[in-house]
């Protein structure tokens, strides 16, 4: 209870200043979002080398495996923030923001997510078969979203925020960082407090499969919660700093679906060891070792398959130029 104490505070205290520092509304440069995300890299790792000193190879081998696994997952997270801000017009100064209290809601969903799960793994073993059964779900749909065409998708409200816009009613506009005013007599929300509510309530449909994905890698919640914390919480700066580079990872969700499969298989087969069967298990060095695999074959892939995407569309204009000028 301590060591949770403990924790709590220290990120609740990371938290505080990161949001002091900037609380001014101002649109992120590339520069700021770099070195945050560089901040919070480096927190999660003497992070992991705490863990390695007081506990040994195994939890830190854990936490560094679902710290890269969450990071992963949450990058898949920005494409649908990208269309939530888009959605809402939220203007960039404002941006910064609405994802830091955004992800604390998202943070806090998170971990009422992981106590339950803990709880049910704790109790019911077989659960793990199901776990397991869902990611290889996951992973197999990943991959037919990846081949269909999603360049007009938008973003859909949820019915949970439906229904607190027509309980409560939403002002018509932006009112700086207000989250609540008075129009008419009434007290209202701003589009402010809406789009918050927006990446908070969205990243718990993400937490599905990022939560049985993590507990395929540990089943200490400690671990669990505190590698969903640094994903998180650098996931506000990640998303400035490759906001445009993510059109450019077109094999992202093929790499996602290898690492959400891969998990599911090892769920499986440690659900089967726990019930007396004798199959291998998947050791934390082999799992660290394929998800970093996946992701740097995944990005470099991604780069190249874009990189001749952009040469064969700035040929066709060269040629479509050069056709206009000859007629």
């Amino acid at each position: 209870m301590t060591l949770w104490v403990l924790t709590i505070v220290g990120l609740a205290a990371l938290i505080a200043v990161d949001f002091f520092i900037g609380r001014k509304p101002h649109e992120v440069s590339i520069k700021e979002a770099g070195i945050w995300t560089a901040v919070w890299i480096a927190l999660a790792g003497l992070f992991g080398l705490g863990l390695f000193y007081l506990g040994g190879a195994q939890p830190a081998g854990e936490f560094f495996a679902g710290f890269i696994t969450e990071k992963s997952l949450s990058v898949d997270n920005l494409f649908v923030f990208v269309l939530i801000m888009t959605k809402f017009a939220v203007p960039a100064q404002y941006q910064q923001r609405v994802l830091l209290f955004g992800v604390l809601i998202a943070l806090v969903l998170r971990a009422v997510f992981i106590a339950a799960g803990a709880a049910i793994l704790a109790s019911f073993s077989w659960v793990f078969f199901i776990f397991g059964a869902f990611l290889i779900w996951t992973a197999w749909k990943l991959i037919q979203e990846a081949r269909a065409d999603h360049e007009d998708e938008e973003y859909e409200e949820n019915k949970l925020l439906k229904a607190a816009e027509r309980r409560f009613g939403v002002a018509d506009r932006y009112h700086g960082t207000k989250l609540w005013i008075e129009e008419n007599g009434k007290r209202v929300m701003t589009p402010m407090l809406v789009v918050m509510l927006a990446i908070g309530t969205t990243d718990v449909l993400f937490a599905l499969d990022s939560i049985p994905a993590i507990f395929g890698l540990t089943q200490d919640p400690y671990i669990v919660f505190t590698a969903n914390a640094f994903a998180l919480m650098g996931l506000r700066q990640l998303y400035f700093l490759i906001g445009g580079l993510l059109k450019k990872l077109v094999h992202l969700s093929y790499g996602l679906s290898v690492i959400l499969g891969f998990i599911g298989v090892k769920l499986v087969l440690h659900a089967l060891h726990e019930l007396g069967v004798h199959v291998p298990e998947i050791s934390i060095p082999v799992s660290l070792g394929v998800i970093c695999g996946v992701l740097v074959v995944t990005t470099i892939t991604s780069l190249i398959a874009s990189r001749k995407q952009a040469a064969a569309e700035a040929a066709g204009g060269a040629g479509g130029a050069k056709d206009s000028i000859d007629a």
